[in-house]
Formats: structure tokens, C-alpha cells, sequence
């Protein structure tokens, strides 16, 4: 039997939660819950449960200061958040998995499923998840990539470009590394966009700083500082070009 206690400040989410839990999960007993950062912080001292439920936004504070007051706290989170675009990009540049309220008997499953194998997100990831809901309209600094075996946390400045391999996405670094994600490009390329990378092709995602021309000629193509030719589509050229133009203003 796994113990849990819920941090939440809705008092309503906090009883539809604890009881779909007891309904659906009879393997998890919820041993409390708590509706704020200081009866959270009072709970944990006395006992630390194998699974934490926890709310990004609390009335007296955020999950955060819990995480804070508890650098070495044991559970596994399992973090509930708003549907708020701000924190879902926060969730994705993290790599930290999260249940979105109202979610669906489905969504809360697989979170407990993922919480019972996953070890803990590391401090830099969730120090990437706090400044980025933090900041919002900041442009992140970092982003945590989920490989197939590990989780890498790679600068956006030092990602060249993105490949496209059938569902996956290989990433290319400045200094040659390459990093395989079992994520889309389409996927990288919504979340990438405000941070100055632009789709020129079905296959490719550019960093545009790493830009050093377009070259009109054999169907249209980027040059890149590194040398790397990567080819843009008939369909992207005119953004491309557009995009180009502003940059050299």
C-alpha cells in the first residue's frame, strides 16, 4: 500500500481528487491532505508519503517554497497544475511531468503509473520549471531533453538545429553532439518558436542565430556558421526570407 497526501488550495479539486484516488486507485491510501504551504510544511515534518499530489499555486505561496523548505523530501511528485499555456511550457522546457486540471481518470493514471517508476526531477529541472513559470515572458535559458535511456539538460544557445527522424527528433549541438528525442519536431517546433528557432522544412528546425546565409540558388538552402547546408522548403521560403530580413534591420 502507497501512502499519499494532496496539497491543494481549491477545496473542491482537493475532494474530487482525494476521492478519485480512493475510487480508482485502491493501492494508494491518502494518509492527509493540506491546503496551503505552511499546514503542507507542518505535515511533511511529521511524515514524508510515498506519493505527494502538489499544486503549483497555493494562497499563501507556490509548490516550490514546499520544495524548498524540503531540499531532500523523499516522495514522488506528482505535480496539478491549471491549464495555463504559461505553465504547460514550463512542464515541456522541464521535462517534468504534470496532470492538468479537470483532467481525465486516464491522465491521473498514467501520472501515478509514472510517479510509481520515475525517479525524482533533478534540482536544474525543476529550477528550469520554477523560472520558467516565473517569468513567463522571459525567454528560457534551458531546456531538459528526455533521451531514451536519461534526461539531458542542454542551453538553447548551444542547439544548432533540429532533424526530424520519423517521430523522433535529433537535436544538434555547437559542439557536435547529437541528442535523440522520442519527441516530434512539430512538438519541439511549437515550443522552440518564441525562442528565436524558426521551421524551414517538414524535416529541419533552426537556431537563427546560427544563421550565416540563404542561398537563393539549387531549390534554396541555409548556410550555417558551422558550415552545414540544411534546405528549405518551397512552402517556408518566404517566412524564411522575411525572417531574414528582420534579423539584418
Amino acid at each position: 500500500m502507497l501512502t499519499a497526501i494532496i496539497i491543494e488550495d481549491m477545496k473542491d479539486a482537493l475532494a474530487l481528487l482525494k476521492s478519485d484516488i480512493k475510487q480508482q486507485h485502491p493501492d494508494i491510501n491518502v494518509i492527509d491532505t493540506a491546503q496551503s504551504v505552511v499546514e503542507a510544511a507542518k505535515l511533511l515534518r511529521k511524515t514524508q508519503p510515498d506519493i505527494l499530489f502538489l499544486d503549483i499555486m497555493l494562497g499563501d505561496g507556490t509548490g516550490f517554497d514546499i520544495l524548498e523548505i524540503f531540499p531532500d523530501l523523499k516522495s514522488k511528485i506528482i505535480f496539478v497544475t491549471a491549464s495555463d499555456e504559461f505553465a504547460i511550457k514550463a512542464f515541456k522546457f522541464a521535462a517534468i511531468d504534470y496532470v492538468l486540471k479537470p483532467y481525465s481518470n486516464e491522465e491521473l493514471s498514467t501520472a501515478i503509473e509514472r510517479a510509481k517508476q520515475h525517479i525524482q526531477p533533478s534540482k536544474e529541472r525543476l529550477e528550469i520549471l520554477k523560472e520558467t513559470l516565473s517569468a513567463p515572458e522571459k525567454k528560457p535559458d534551458k531546456i531538459s531533453l528526455h533521451t531514451l535511456d536519461k534526461i539531458i539538460i542542454v542551453s538553447l544557445d548551444d542547439i544548432v538545429r533540429c532533424e526530424s527522424d520519423s517521430n523522433n527528433t535529433m537535436f544538434y549541438l555547437e559542439n557536435g553532439q547529437k541528442i535523440f528525442v522520442t519527441k516530434t519536431l512539430k512538438y519541439f517546433a511549437d515550443l522552440l518558436k518564441p525562442c528565436g528557432f524558426i521551421r524551414v522544412h517538414q524535416s529541419h528546425l533552426v537556431n537563427m542565430q546560427c544563421i550565416s546565409a540563404f542561398i537563393k540558388t539549387d531549390g534554396g538552402y541555409l548556410m550555417l556558421k558551422n558550415g552545414e547546408n540544411v534546405p528549405v522548403s518551397v512552402r517556408k521560403k518566404t517566412e524564411v526570407i522575411e525572417v531574414l530580413d528582420q534579423m539584418h534591420r
